[in-house]
C-alpha cells in the first residue's frame, strides 16, 4: 500500500484496512425530506453518496449512485437530543441495560425553512438546523474535479449551545481523514458507522471512562474495548465509557456497546470523531455546564445510588488472607492498636484451593463461615469477599453451570488469556446474557449474603472468550456490555438482601454508575502508579460515576510482583489520597497492614485514619449532593471552573467534594505546584487565608501534611470523637465548624482534632 492511502482514510475510517474489492464509504450528502414521527420528534431523510469508492478510493469511480437513508431526531425533557439511524436492527429502549429506566418524554417539536436552512424547533427555540440549499461560489478552475455536496447540520439540545456536525475533513475530494456522517460497507454489509463534530483549535475534551491520560484529552485517539489494563499506565482501560465532554459545552453518549473509537482533535485537529463497529449510529447529545451535562446523562444512564455509612470507613485486605484465625488476628491488631476500621475483605483464599472460585468456604480453614461473619460483625467488622465469573474445570460449580447452559459453550479455544487470570485454568465464564445464568449466579451470592457477609468483590469482567456462543447477545455487543450484567447481577441481589446495594468492582460501561463502588485496578505500588490512578478516577467521575476508589498503596511491586514493597514516604502519600476519596481501601499483593512500616509510619498512618474518620460527616454529606446532582465526589477541578482553561489541565489536583481542594504529593521530595482556581480559600493545616487564581510554585511539605485547602465560607461536619469504626458514630455527636479564615483560634484541621509538626 503507497503512502497516500495509507493516510487517506485508513488512520481513522479503515477504508483501506480490508482487501476487499467490494468497499464503499457512504458520506451524507443533503436532506431529502423531513416528516413528524409518532414519538413527537421528526424523521430525517438523508441522501448519502459514495464518491469513495473500491479499493483505489478515489473520486470520479464509475459508482455515481445514492441512497437515503432515514435518521430520527428527538429532544428530551431535561435538555438531550437524540440522532439515531433507523431501519437497523436494534435493542428495544426498554430492553437497554444503559438506561436507567423509561427516557424522559420527547418533546413535540415543529419545523419550518429559514433561508437556505430548515430549522427544527421545540417550544419556539430552535434544536436542530440543516442546510438545504447552498449559493454557488463562482468557479475559478477546472483542473480539479468538483467535489460533491456535504451536509450541513447543527445541533442545540438545549437551545442555546450550538455545536455543528463536522466537514468532511478532506484536503481533495479523495483525501479524507473525518465524515461527519456516514458509514463503510464491503462486500454488501455496514461494518462501521460514522459520526464527527466539529472541533476548534482550543477544545478541550474529558471523559471517556477511567482513563489514564492527561486530563485535557484533545489530540488523543482512544479505543473503547474493555481490557485487563494490567495497571493504570497504559492506553487499555479496564472502564470504556462511550461517553465525553466538550470545553464548547456540549457532551455526546453513544448509546451502544459495540467497539467504538473517539478520536478527539487528532487524526483530525479539526473532528471530534466517533466511530462505531457495525449499522448502529444511535447519539445522545447534552449541552450547558458540566455538572448540567452530567446531570442530564445520568438522567438517560441512571443515577448512582446512596450507600451506606461504613461503606466509607477503612477497608483492609490483602492478596490474601487464608484462614479465619488469620483475620482474627489481623482484626484483633487493628483494635488494640488504635487503627479503626470496618470492613476486612478476603481475596483469592477463601475457597479449598486459591483462585479457584466456587462460592464455598475452604471447610478446613473457614469451619464455620457463618458464625465467622456474626463474629467479626459483632467486633464492628464487616466482611467482604472476592470473587470471578469465571469457572474453572473440577470446581463444584463447574459441571453443573456447563450442564445447565450457564457458562456459554466455546466453540474452540485460540491462544492464552491476556490478562492477569491467564494460565489458571479458567474453562469458562458466567453467559449474564442469559437470564437463568443471571437467577443461579444470585443464587450463589444470595448464600453468602444470608451468612452475613457484607460486600462481593466483583473482579475481572473485562474480557471475555470470543469463541463462545452467548444466549442473548454476540460477542460484539457482550464484550463491553459484560460489566455492566454481571455488576447489576450482583448489586441488585446484595441490595435485595441487605437493603442497600454495594459492590467492589474493577470493569465497567455505561451505566455502571448506578451499581457502586468501582476501583482503579491493579496500580504498580510506585509514585507512577499513584498519578495514573488519580487520572484515571479524575475521567471516570467526568463519564457519570460518583464513586470510586483505588488501592492504597498500589497493588503489585516493581520490579517483583509480589516481594517489591512500598516504600514508608509512599505508603504515607498514597494514604493522604486515599483519606480524600470517597472510599477507601488498602490492598495489594503483600501485605498492607500499617505494621510492617515503621514506627514512625505507623503513627502518622494512625493520625490520617483519625482524620478520615472525623470527616466522614462531611465525605457523607458530599456523597448525598454527588448523587443529586452530576458531580463525583472526586472531581477534576473543571466541573466547578468550567471557564477557566487552566483547571481543563490539571490532572494531579482534585475536590473532595465541594469544599475541600486536594493536591497529594506525589513524588518522594515532597514538593510539588498548587494552582488554587478562583476564590477565597483557607489553608487547612495552617488557617491562612489566600485568595484563589493563581499557581503556589514550588512548595515542599514535609510528610505528615499534603497541601489541603478549604473553601472559604464552607461548613463542614465532622465527627470529634476517636472511633474504631463507624457503629460507635453517634448522629447528635456531628459538629459543623464554619470556615472563615477570620481570627481563627485555631485551623480547620485543629478543629477536626488533628495536628502536625508543621503547625
Amino acid at each position: 500500500m503507497n503512502i497516500e492511502k495509507r493516510l487517506s482514510t485508513s488512520d481513522f475510517l479503515g477504508f483501506n484496512e480490508s482487501a476487499s474489492d467490494q468497499k464503499t464509504l457512504w458520506m451524507a450528502e443533503s436532506l431529502k425530506a423531513v416528516q413528524g414521527c409518532a414519538s413527537g420528534g421528526v424523521d430525517l431523510d438523508i441522501v448519502f453518496g459514495c464518491p469513495q469508492a473500491h479499493e483505489l478510493n478515489r473520486a470520479g469511480s464509475d459508482s455515481p449512485a445514492k441512497r437515503v437513508e432515514r435518521f430520527r431526531f428527538e429532544v428530551l425533557e431535561g435538555g438531550a437530543a437524540r440522532f439515531r439511524r433507523l431501519g437497523v436492527e436494534v435493542e428495544a429502549d426498554a430492553e437497554s441495560p444503559m438506561f436507567a429506566g423509561p427516557l424522559p418524554a420527547v418533546q413535540p417539536l415543529a419545523w419550518r425553512e429559514e433561508g437556505e436552512w430548515m430549522e427544527v424547533q421545540s417550544r419556539g427555540s430552535s434544536r436542530l438546523r440543516i442546510r438545504t440549499r447552498r449559493t454557488p461560489p463562482p468557479a475559478w478552475s477546472d483542473l480539479i474535479p468538483p467535489g460533491t455536496s456535504k451536509l450541513e447540520m447543527k445541533f442545540s439540545p438545549d437551545g442555546e449551545h450550538w455545536v455543528s456536525l463536522s466537514a468532511y475533513d478532506q484536503f481533495l475530494p479523495h483525501l479524507v481523514d473525518t465524515v461527519g456522517l456516514g458509514f463503510l460497507e464491503i462486500d454488501g454489509e455496514v461494518t462501521r458507522s460514522y459520526f464527527a463534530l466539529h472541533a476548534g483549535n482550543t477544545e478541550k475534551f474529558c471523559g471517556t471512562g477511567e482513563r489514564f491520560a492527561r486530563m485535557n484529552l484533545a489530540g488523543q485517539t482512544m479505543h473503547l474495548v474493555n481490557q485487563d489494563a494490567l495497571g493504570v499506565n497504559s492506553r487499555r482501560a479496564y472502564k470504556n465509557i462511550p461517553f465525553y465532554m466538550s470545553s464548547s459545552g456540549y457532551g455526546l453518549f453513544v448509546h451502544s456497546s459495540a467497539a467504538m473509537t473517539f478520536s478527539l482533535a487528532h487524526h483530525s485537529t479539526r473532528s471530534a470523531a466517533t466511530m462505531v463497529e457495525g449499522d448502529g449510529m444511535d447519539v445522545f447529545l447534552f449541552s450547558g455546564t458540566p455538572e448540567k451535562i452530567l446531570s442530564e446523562y445520568r438522567r438517560v444512564t441512571g443515577k448512582p445510588p446512596g450507600l451506606p455509612r461504613w461503606t466509607y470507613g477503612i477497608w483492609m485486605a490483602r492478596m490474601t488472607y487464608f484462614s479465619a484465625e488469620e483475620i482474627r488476628e489481623v482484626g484483633d491488631r487493628l483494635r488494640r492498636e488504635n487503627f479503626p476500621a470496618d470492613v476486612i475483605h478476603i481475596d483469592t483464599g477463601w475457597f479449598r484451593k486459591d483462585w479457584k472460585c466456587e462460592w464455598a468456604f475452604s471447610e478446613e480453614r473457614f469451619p464455620d463461615p457463618a458464625a465467622f461473619a456474626r463474629e467479626m460483625l459483632d467486633r464492628g467488622f464487616r466482611m467482604s469477599l472476592w470473587q470471578t465469573p469465571k469457572i474453572s474445570k473440577g470446581t463444584l460449580r463447574y459441571d453443573e453451570a456447563v450442564e445447565k447452559g450457564y457458562l456459554a459453550p466455546v466453540r474452540e479455544r485460540k491462544g492464552a488469556d491476556s490478562n492477569f487470570s491467564g494460565g489458571r485454568d479458567q474453562s469458562g465464564c458466567i453467559d449474564f446474557s442469559n437470564p437463568e445464568a443471571v437467577v443461579w449466579y444470585q443464587g450463589l451470592l444470595k448464600e453468602l449474603l444470608d451468612m452475613g457477609y457484607a460486600a462481593i468483590k466483583t473482579d475481572f469482567g473485562e474480557e471475555i472468550g470470543e469463541n463462545a456462543d452467548y444466549r442473548g447477545l454476540p460477542y460484539s455487543l457482550l464484550r463491553n456490555r459484560y460489566a455492566l450484567l454481571y455488576q447489576q447481577a450482583a448489586f441488585e441481589i446484595t441490595r435485595q438482601v441487605k437493603g442497600q446495594g454495594i459492590i467492589w468492582a474493577r470493569s465497567a460501561w455505561a451505566g455502571a454508575q448506578q451499581y457502586p463502588v468501582h476501583w482503579a485496578g491493579d496500580a504498580a505500588a510506585t509514585w507512577d502508579g499513584m498519578a495514573g490512578c488519580l487520572r484515571g478516577g479524575l475521567h471516570l467521575g467526568m463519564s457519570g460515576f460518583a464513586y470510586w476508589s483505588h488501592d492504597v498503596p498500589g497493588f503489585h511491586g516493581i520490579p517483583d510482583f509480589m516481594n517489591s514493597g512500598p516504600e514508608d514516604d509512599l505508603y504515607v502519600r498514597w494514604t493522604q489520597f486515599g483519606v480524600f476519596s470517597s472510599h477507601l481501601r488498602y490492598h495489594g499483593t503483600s501485605p498492607r497492614e500499617p505494621w510492617f512500616w515503621s514506627a514512625d509510619t505507623q503513627d502518622l498512618v494512625r493520625r490520617w485514619w483519625r482524620l478520615r474518620y472525623a470527616l466522614i460527616p462531611y465525605i457523607e454529606r458530599e456523597c448525598r449532593a454527588a448523587v443529586e446532582s452530576g458531580r463525583p465526589f472526586l472531581s477534576s477541578l473543571l466541573l466547578a471552573h468550567p471557564e477557566d482553561p487552566t483547571c481543563w489541565e490539571i490532572d494531579d489536583q482534585f475536590y473532595a467534594g465541594r469544599d475541600l481542594l486536594v493536591a497529594p504529593v506525589m513524588n518522594p521530595e515532597g514538593c510539588r505546584d498548587v494552582y488554587l482556581p478562583e476564590g477565597e480559600w483557607i489553608d487547612f493545616w495552617s488557617g491562612e487565608a489566600r485568595e484563589g487564581g493563581c499557581w503556589l510554585l514550588k512548595q515542599t511539605y514535609p510528610l505528615d501534611t499534603c497541601p489541603v485547602y478549604v473553601r472559604k465560607g464552607a461548613v463542614l461536619p465532622v465527627y470529634p470523637h476517636a472511633v474504631a469504626h463507624t457503629g460507635e458514630m453517634v448522629d447528635a455527636e456531628i459538629r459543623e465548624h464554619l470556615i472563615t479564615g477570620d481570627e481563627l483560634s485555631s485551623s480547620p484541621a485543629e478543629c477536626l482534632g488533628f495536628k502536625t509538626d508543621a503547625v
